[in-house]
């Protein structure tokens, strides 16, 4: 039995066009894409390894190029932003320059401090996983309390040299010689800040805060069994930039302390050595004058 309907595809309603074709190798666009539910799916399962990856590289930068900290005490005023009542400074410390050499003095640097070391400022360590991981990424970025062993101090003297405290001016002396040190801010009284001498261990920092009436540094640890000084292998890194507050954002400077004291030996080694020559030009002259006289005439 014939139909009584016009030949033609049987999907096909009387009066529309008929869905274009598809190009060869590509999917209807009338089709609905079965993909992209499971592009979801995907992605939650990628996200785990993200995480992974991305903590991974965190931790490898916080261990081997840099870490930022948050400076919670004043001790480095007014270098450092962390007193009571304004915003202590986020600072970034670069790891790398000690890759290749020992911190020098001027140095701001951040370190571990000895088990004899009071810490200067107290916190209550989290008491479980989640807070303690939590704690240790807002470390990692600079926006939560450094650990209670963690202290930023400059560099003074290293091992080998012999400081003290102070001169007939009131000066720090590092060898005999006093230290330029501009930054200094509230300096304590001179009849309360004398200490030394005291020689500096091989591979041992002697190190200040540049608040000097409010820093426990070495000064303050003379008596105990490290004498002071703090271990070369304790340094983190060197404070090289305050990354916030954004209107405190600059480097920091690693001035030359000793300059002024390398340049007073350079010239007391010199001096005495011109004064010589000098005294004996005239000796010289007149011995020369003396053989001229007593040599016979030509």
């Amino acid at each position: 039995m014939s139909s009584d309907r016009s030949g033609g595809p049987a999907d096909v309603v009387p009066g529309e066009d008929p869905p274009p074709e598809p190009a060869a190798g590509r999917r209807s666009p009338w089709r609905r894409r079965p993909g992209q539910p499971e592009k979801k799916s995907s992605l939650l399962r990628e996200l785990p390894v993200l995480l992974v990856v991305a903590f991974v590289l965190a931790l490898l930068v916080k261990t081997f190029l840099a870490q930022a900290f948050f400076i919670p005490s004043g001790s480095m005023e007014q270098t450092l932003h962390g007193c009571p009542g304004c915003t202590g400074d986020r600072v970034l410390v670069n790891k790398v320059p000690y890759w290749f050499g020992d911190p020098e003095p001027g140095d701001i640097v951040v370190f571990e401090g000895p088990d004899t070391w009071v810490p200067e400022v107290d916190y209550q360590e989290p008491s479980n996983w989640f807070t303690g991981a939590m704690l240790w990424l807002g470390r990692a970025v600079g926006v939560a309390p450094p650990s209670e062993d963690d202290y930023v101090k400059r560099v003074i003297a290293v091992g080998g040299q012999t400081v003290q405290c102070c001169d007939a001016e009131g000066r720090l002396t590092v060898d005999g010689q006093p230290l330029d040190e501009p930054y200094i801010f509230e300096n304590t009284p001179i009849e309360s800040r004398a200490f030394g001498p005291v020689t500096v261990p091989e591979g041992r920092l002697w190190v200040m805060g540049d608040h000097r009436s409010a820093s426990a540094d070495s000064r303050a640890h003379v008596g105990d069994r490290y004498g002071g000084t703090i271990a070369v292998d304790d340094v983190i890194g060197k404070a090289a930039l305050i990354v916030w507050p954004v209107d405190r954002f600059g480097t920091l400077d690693s001035p030359d302390i000793q300059a002024a004291a390398a340049a007073s030996g350079r010239i007391g080694q010199v001096l005495p050595l011109g004064a010589g020559l000098v005294g004996a030009l005239p000796v010289a002259v007149w011995n020369r004058r003396r053989r001229l006289r007593r040599a016979p005439p030509g």
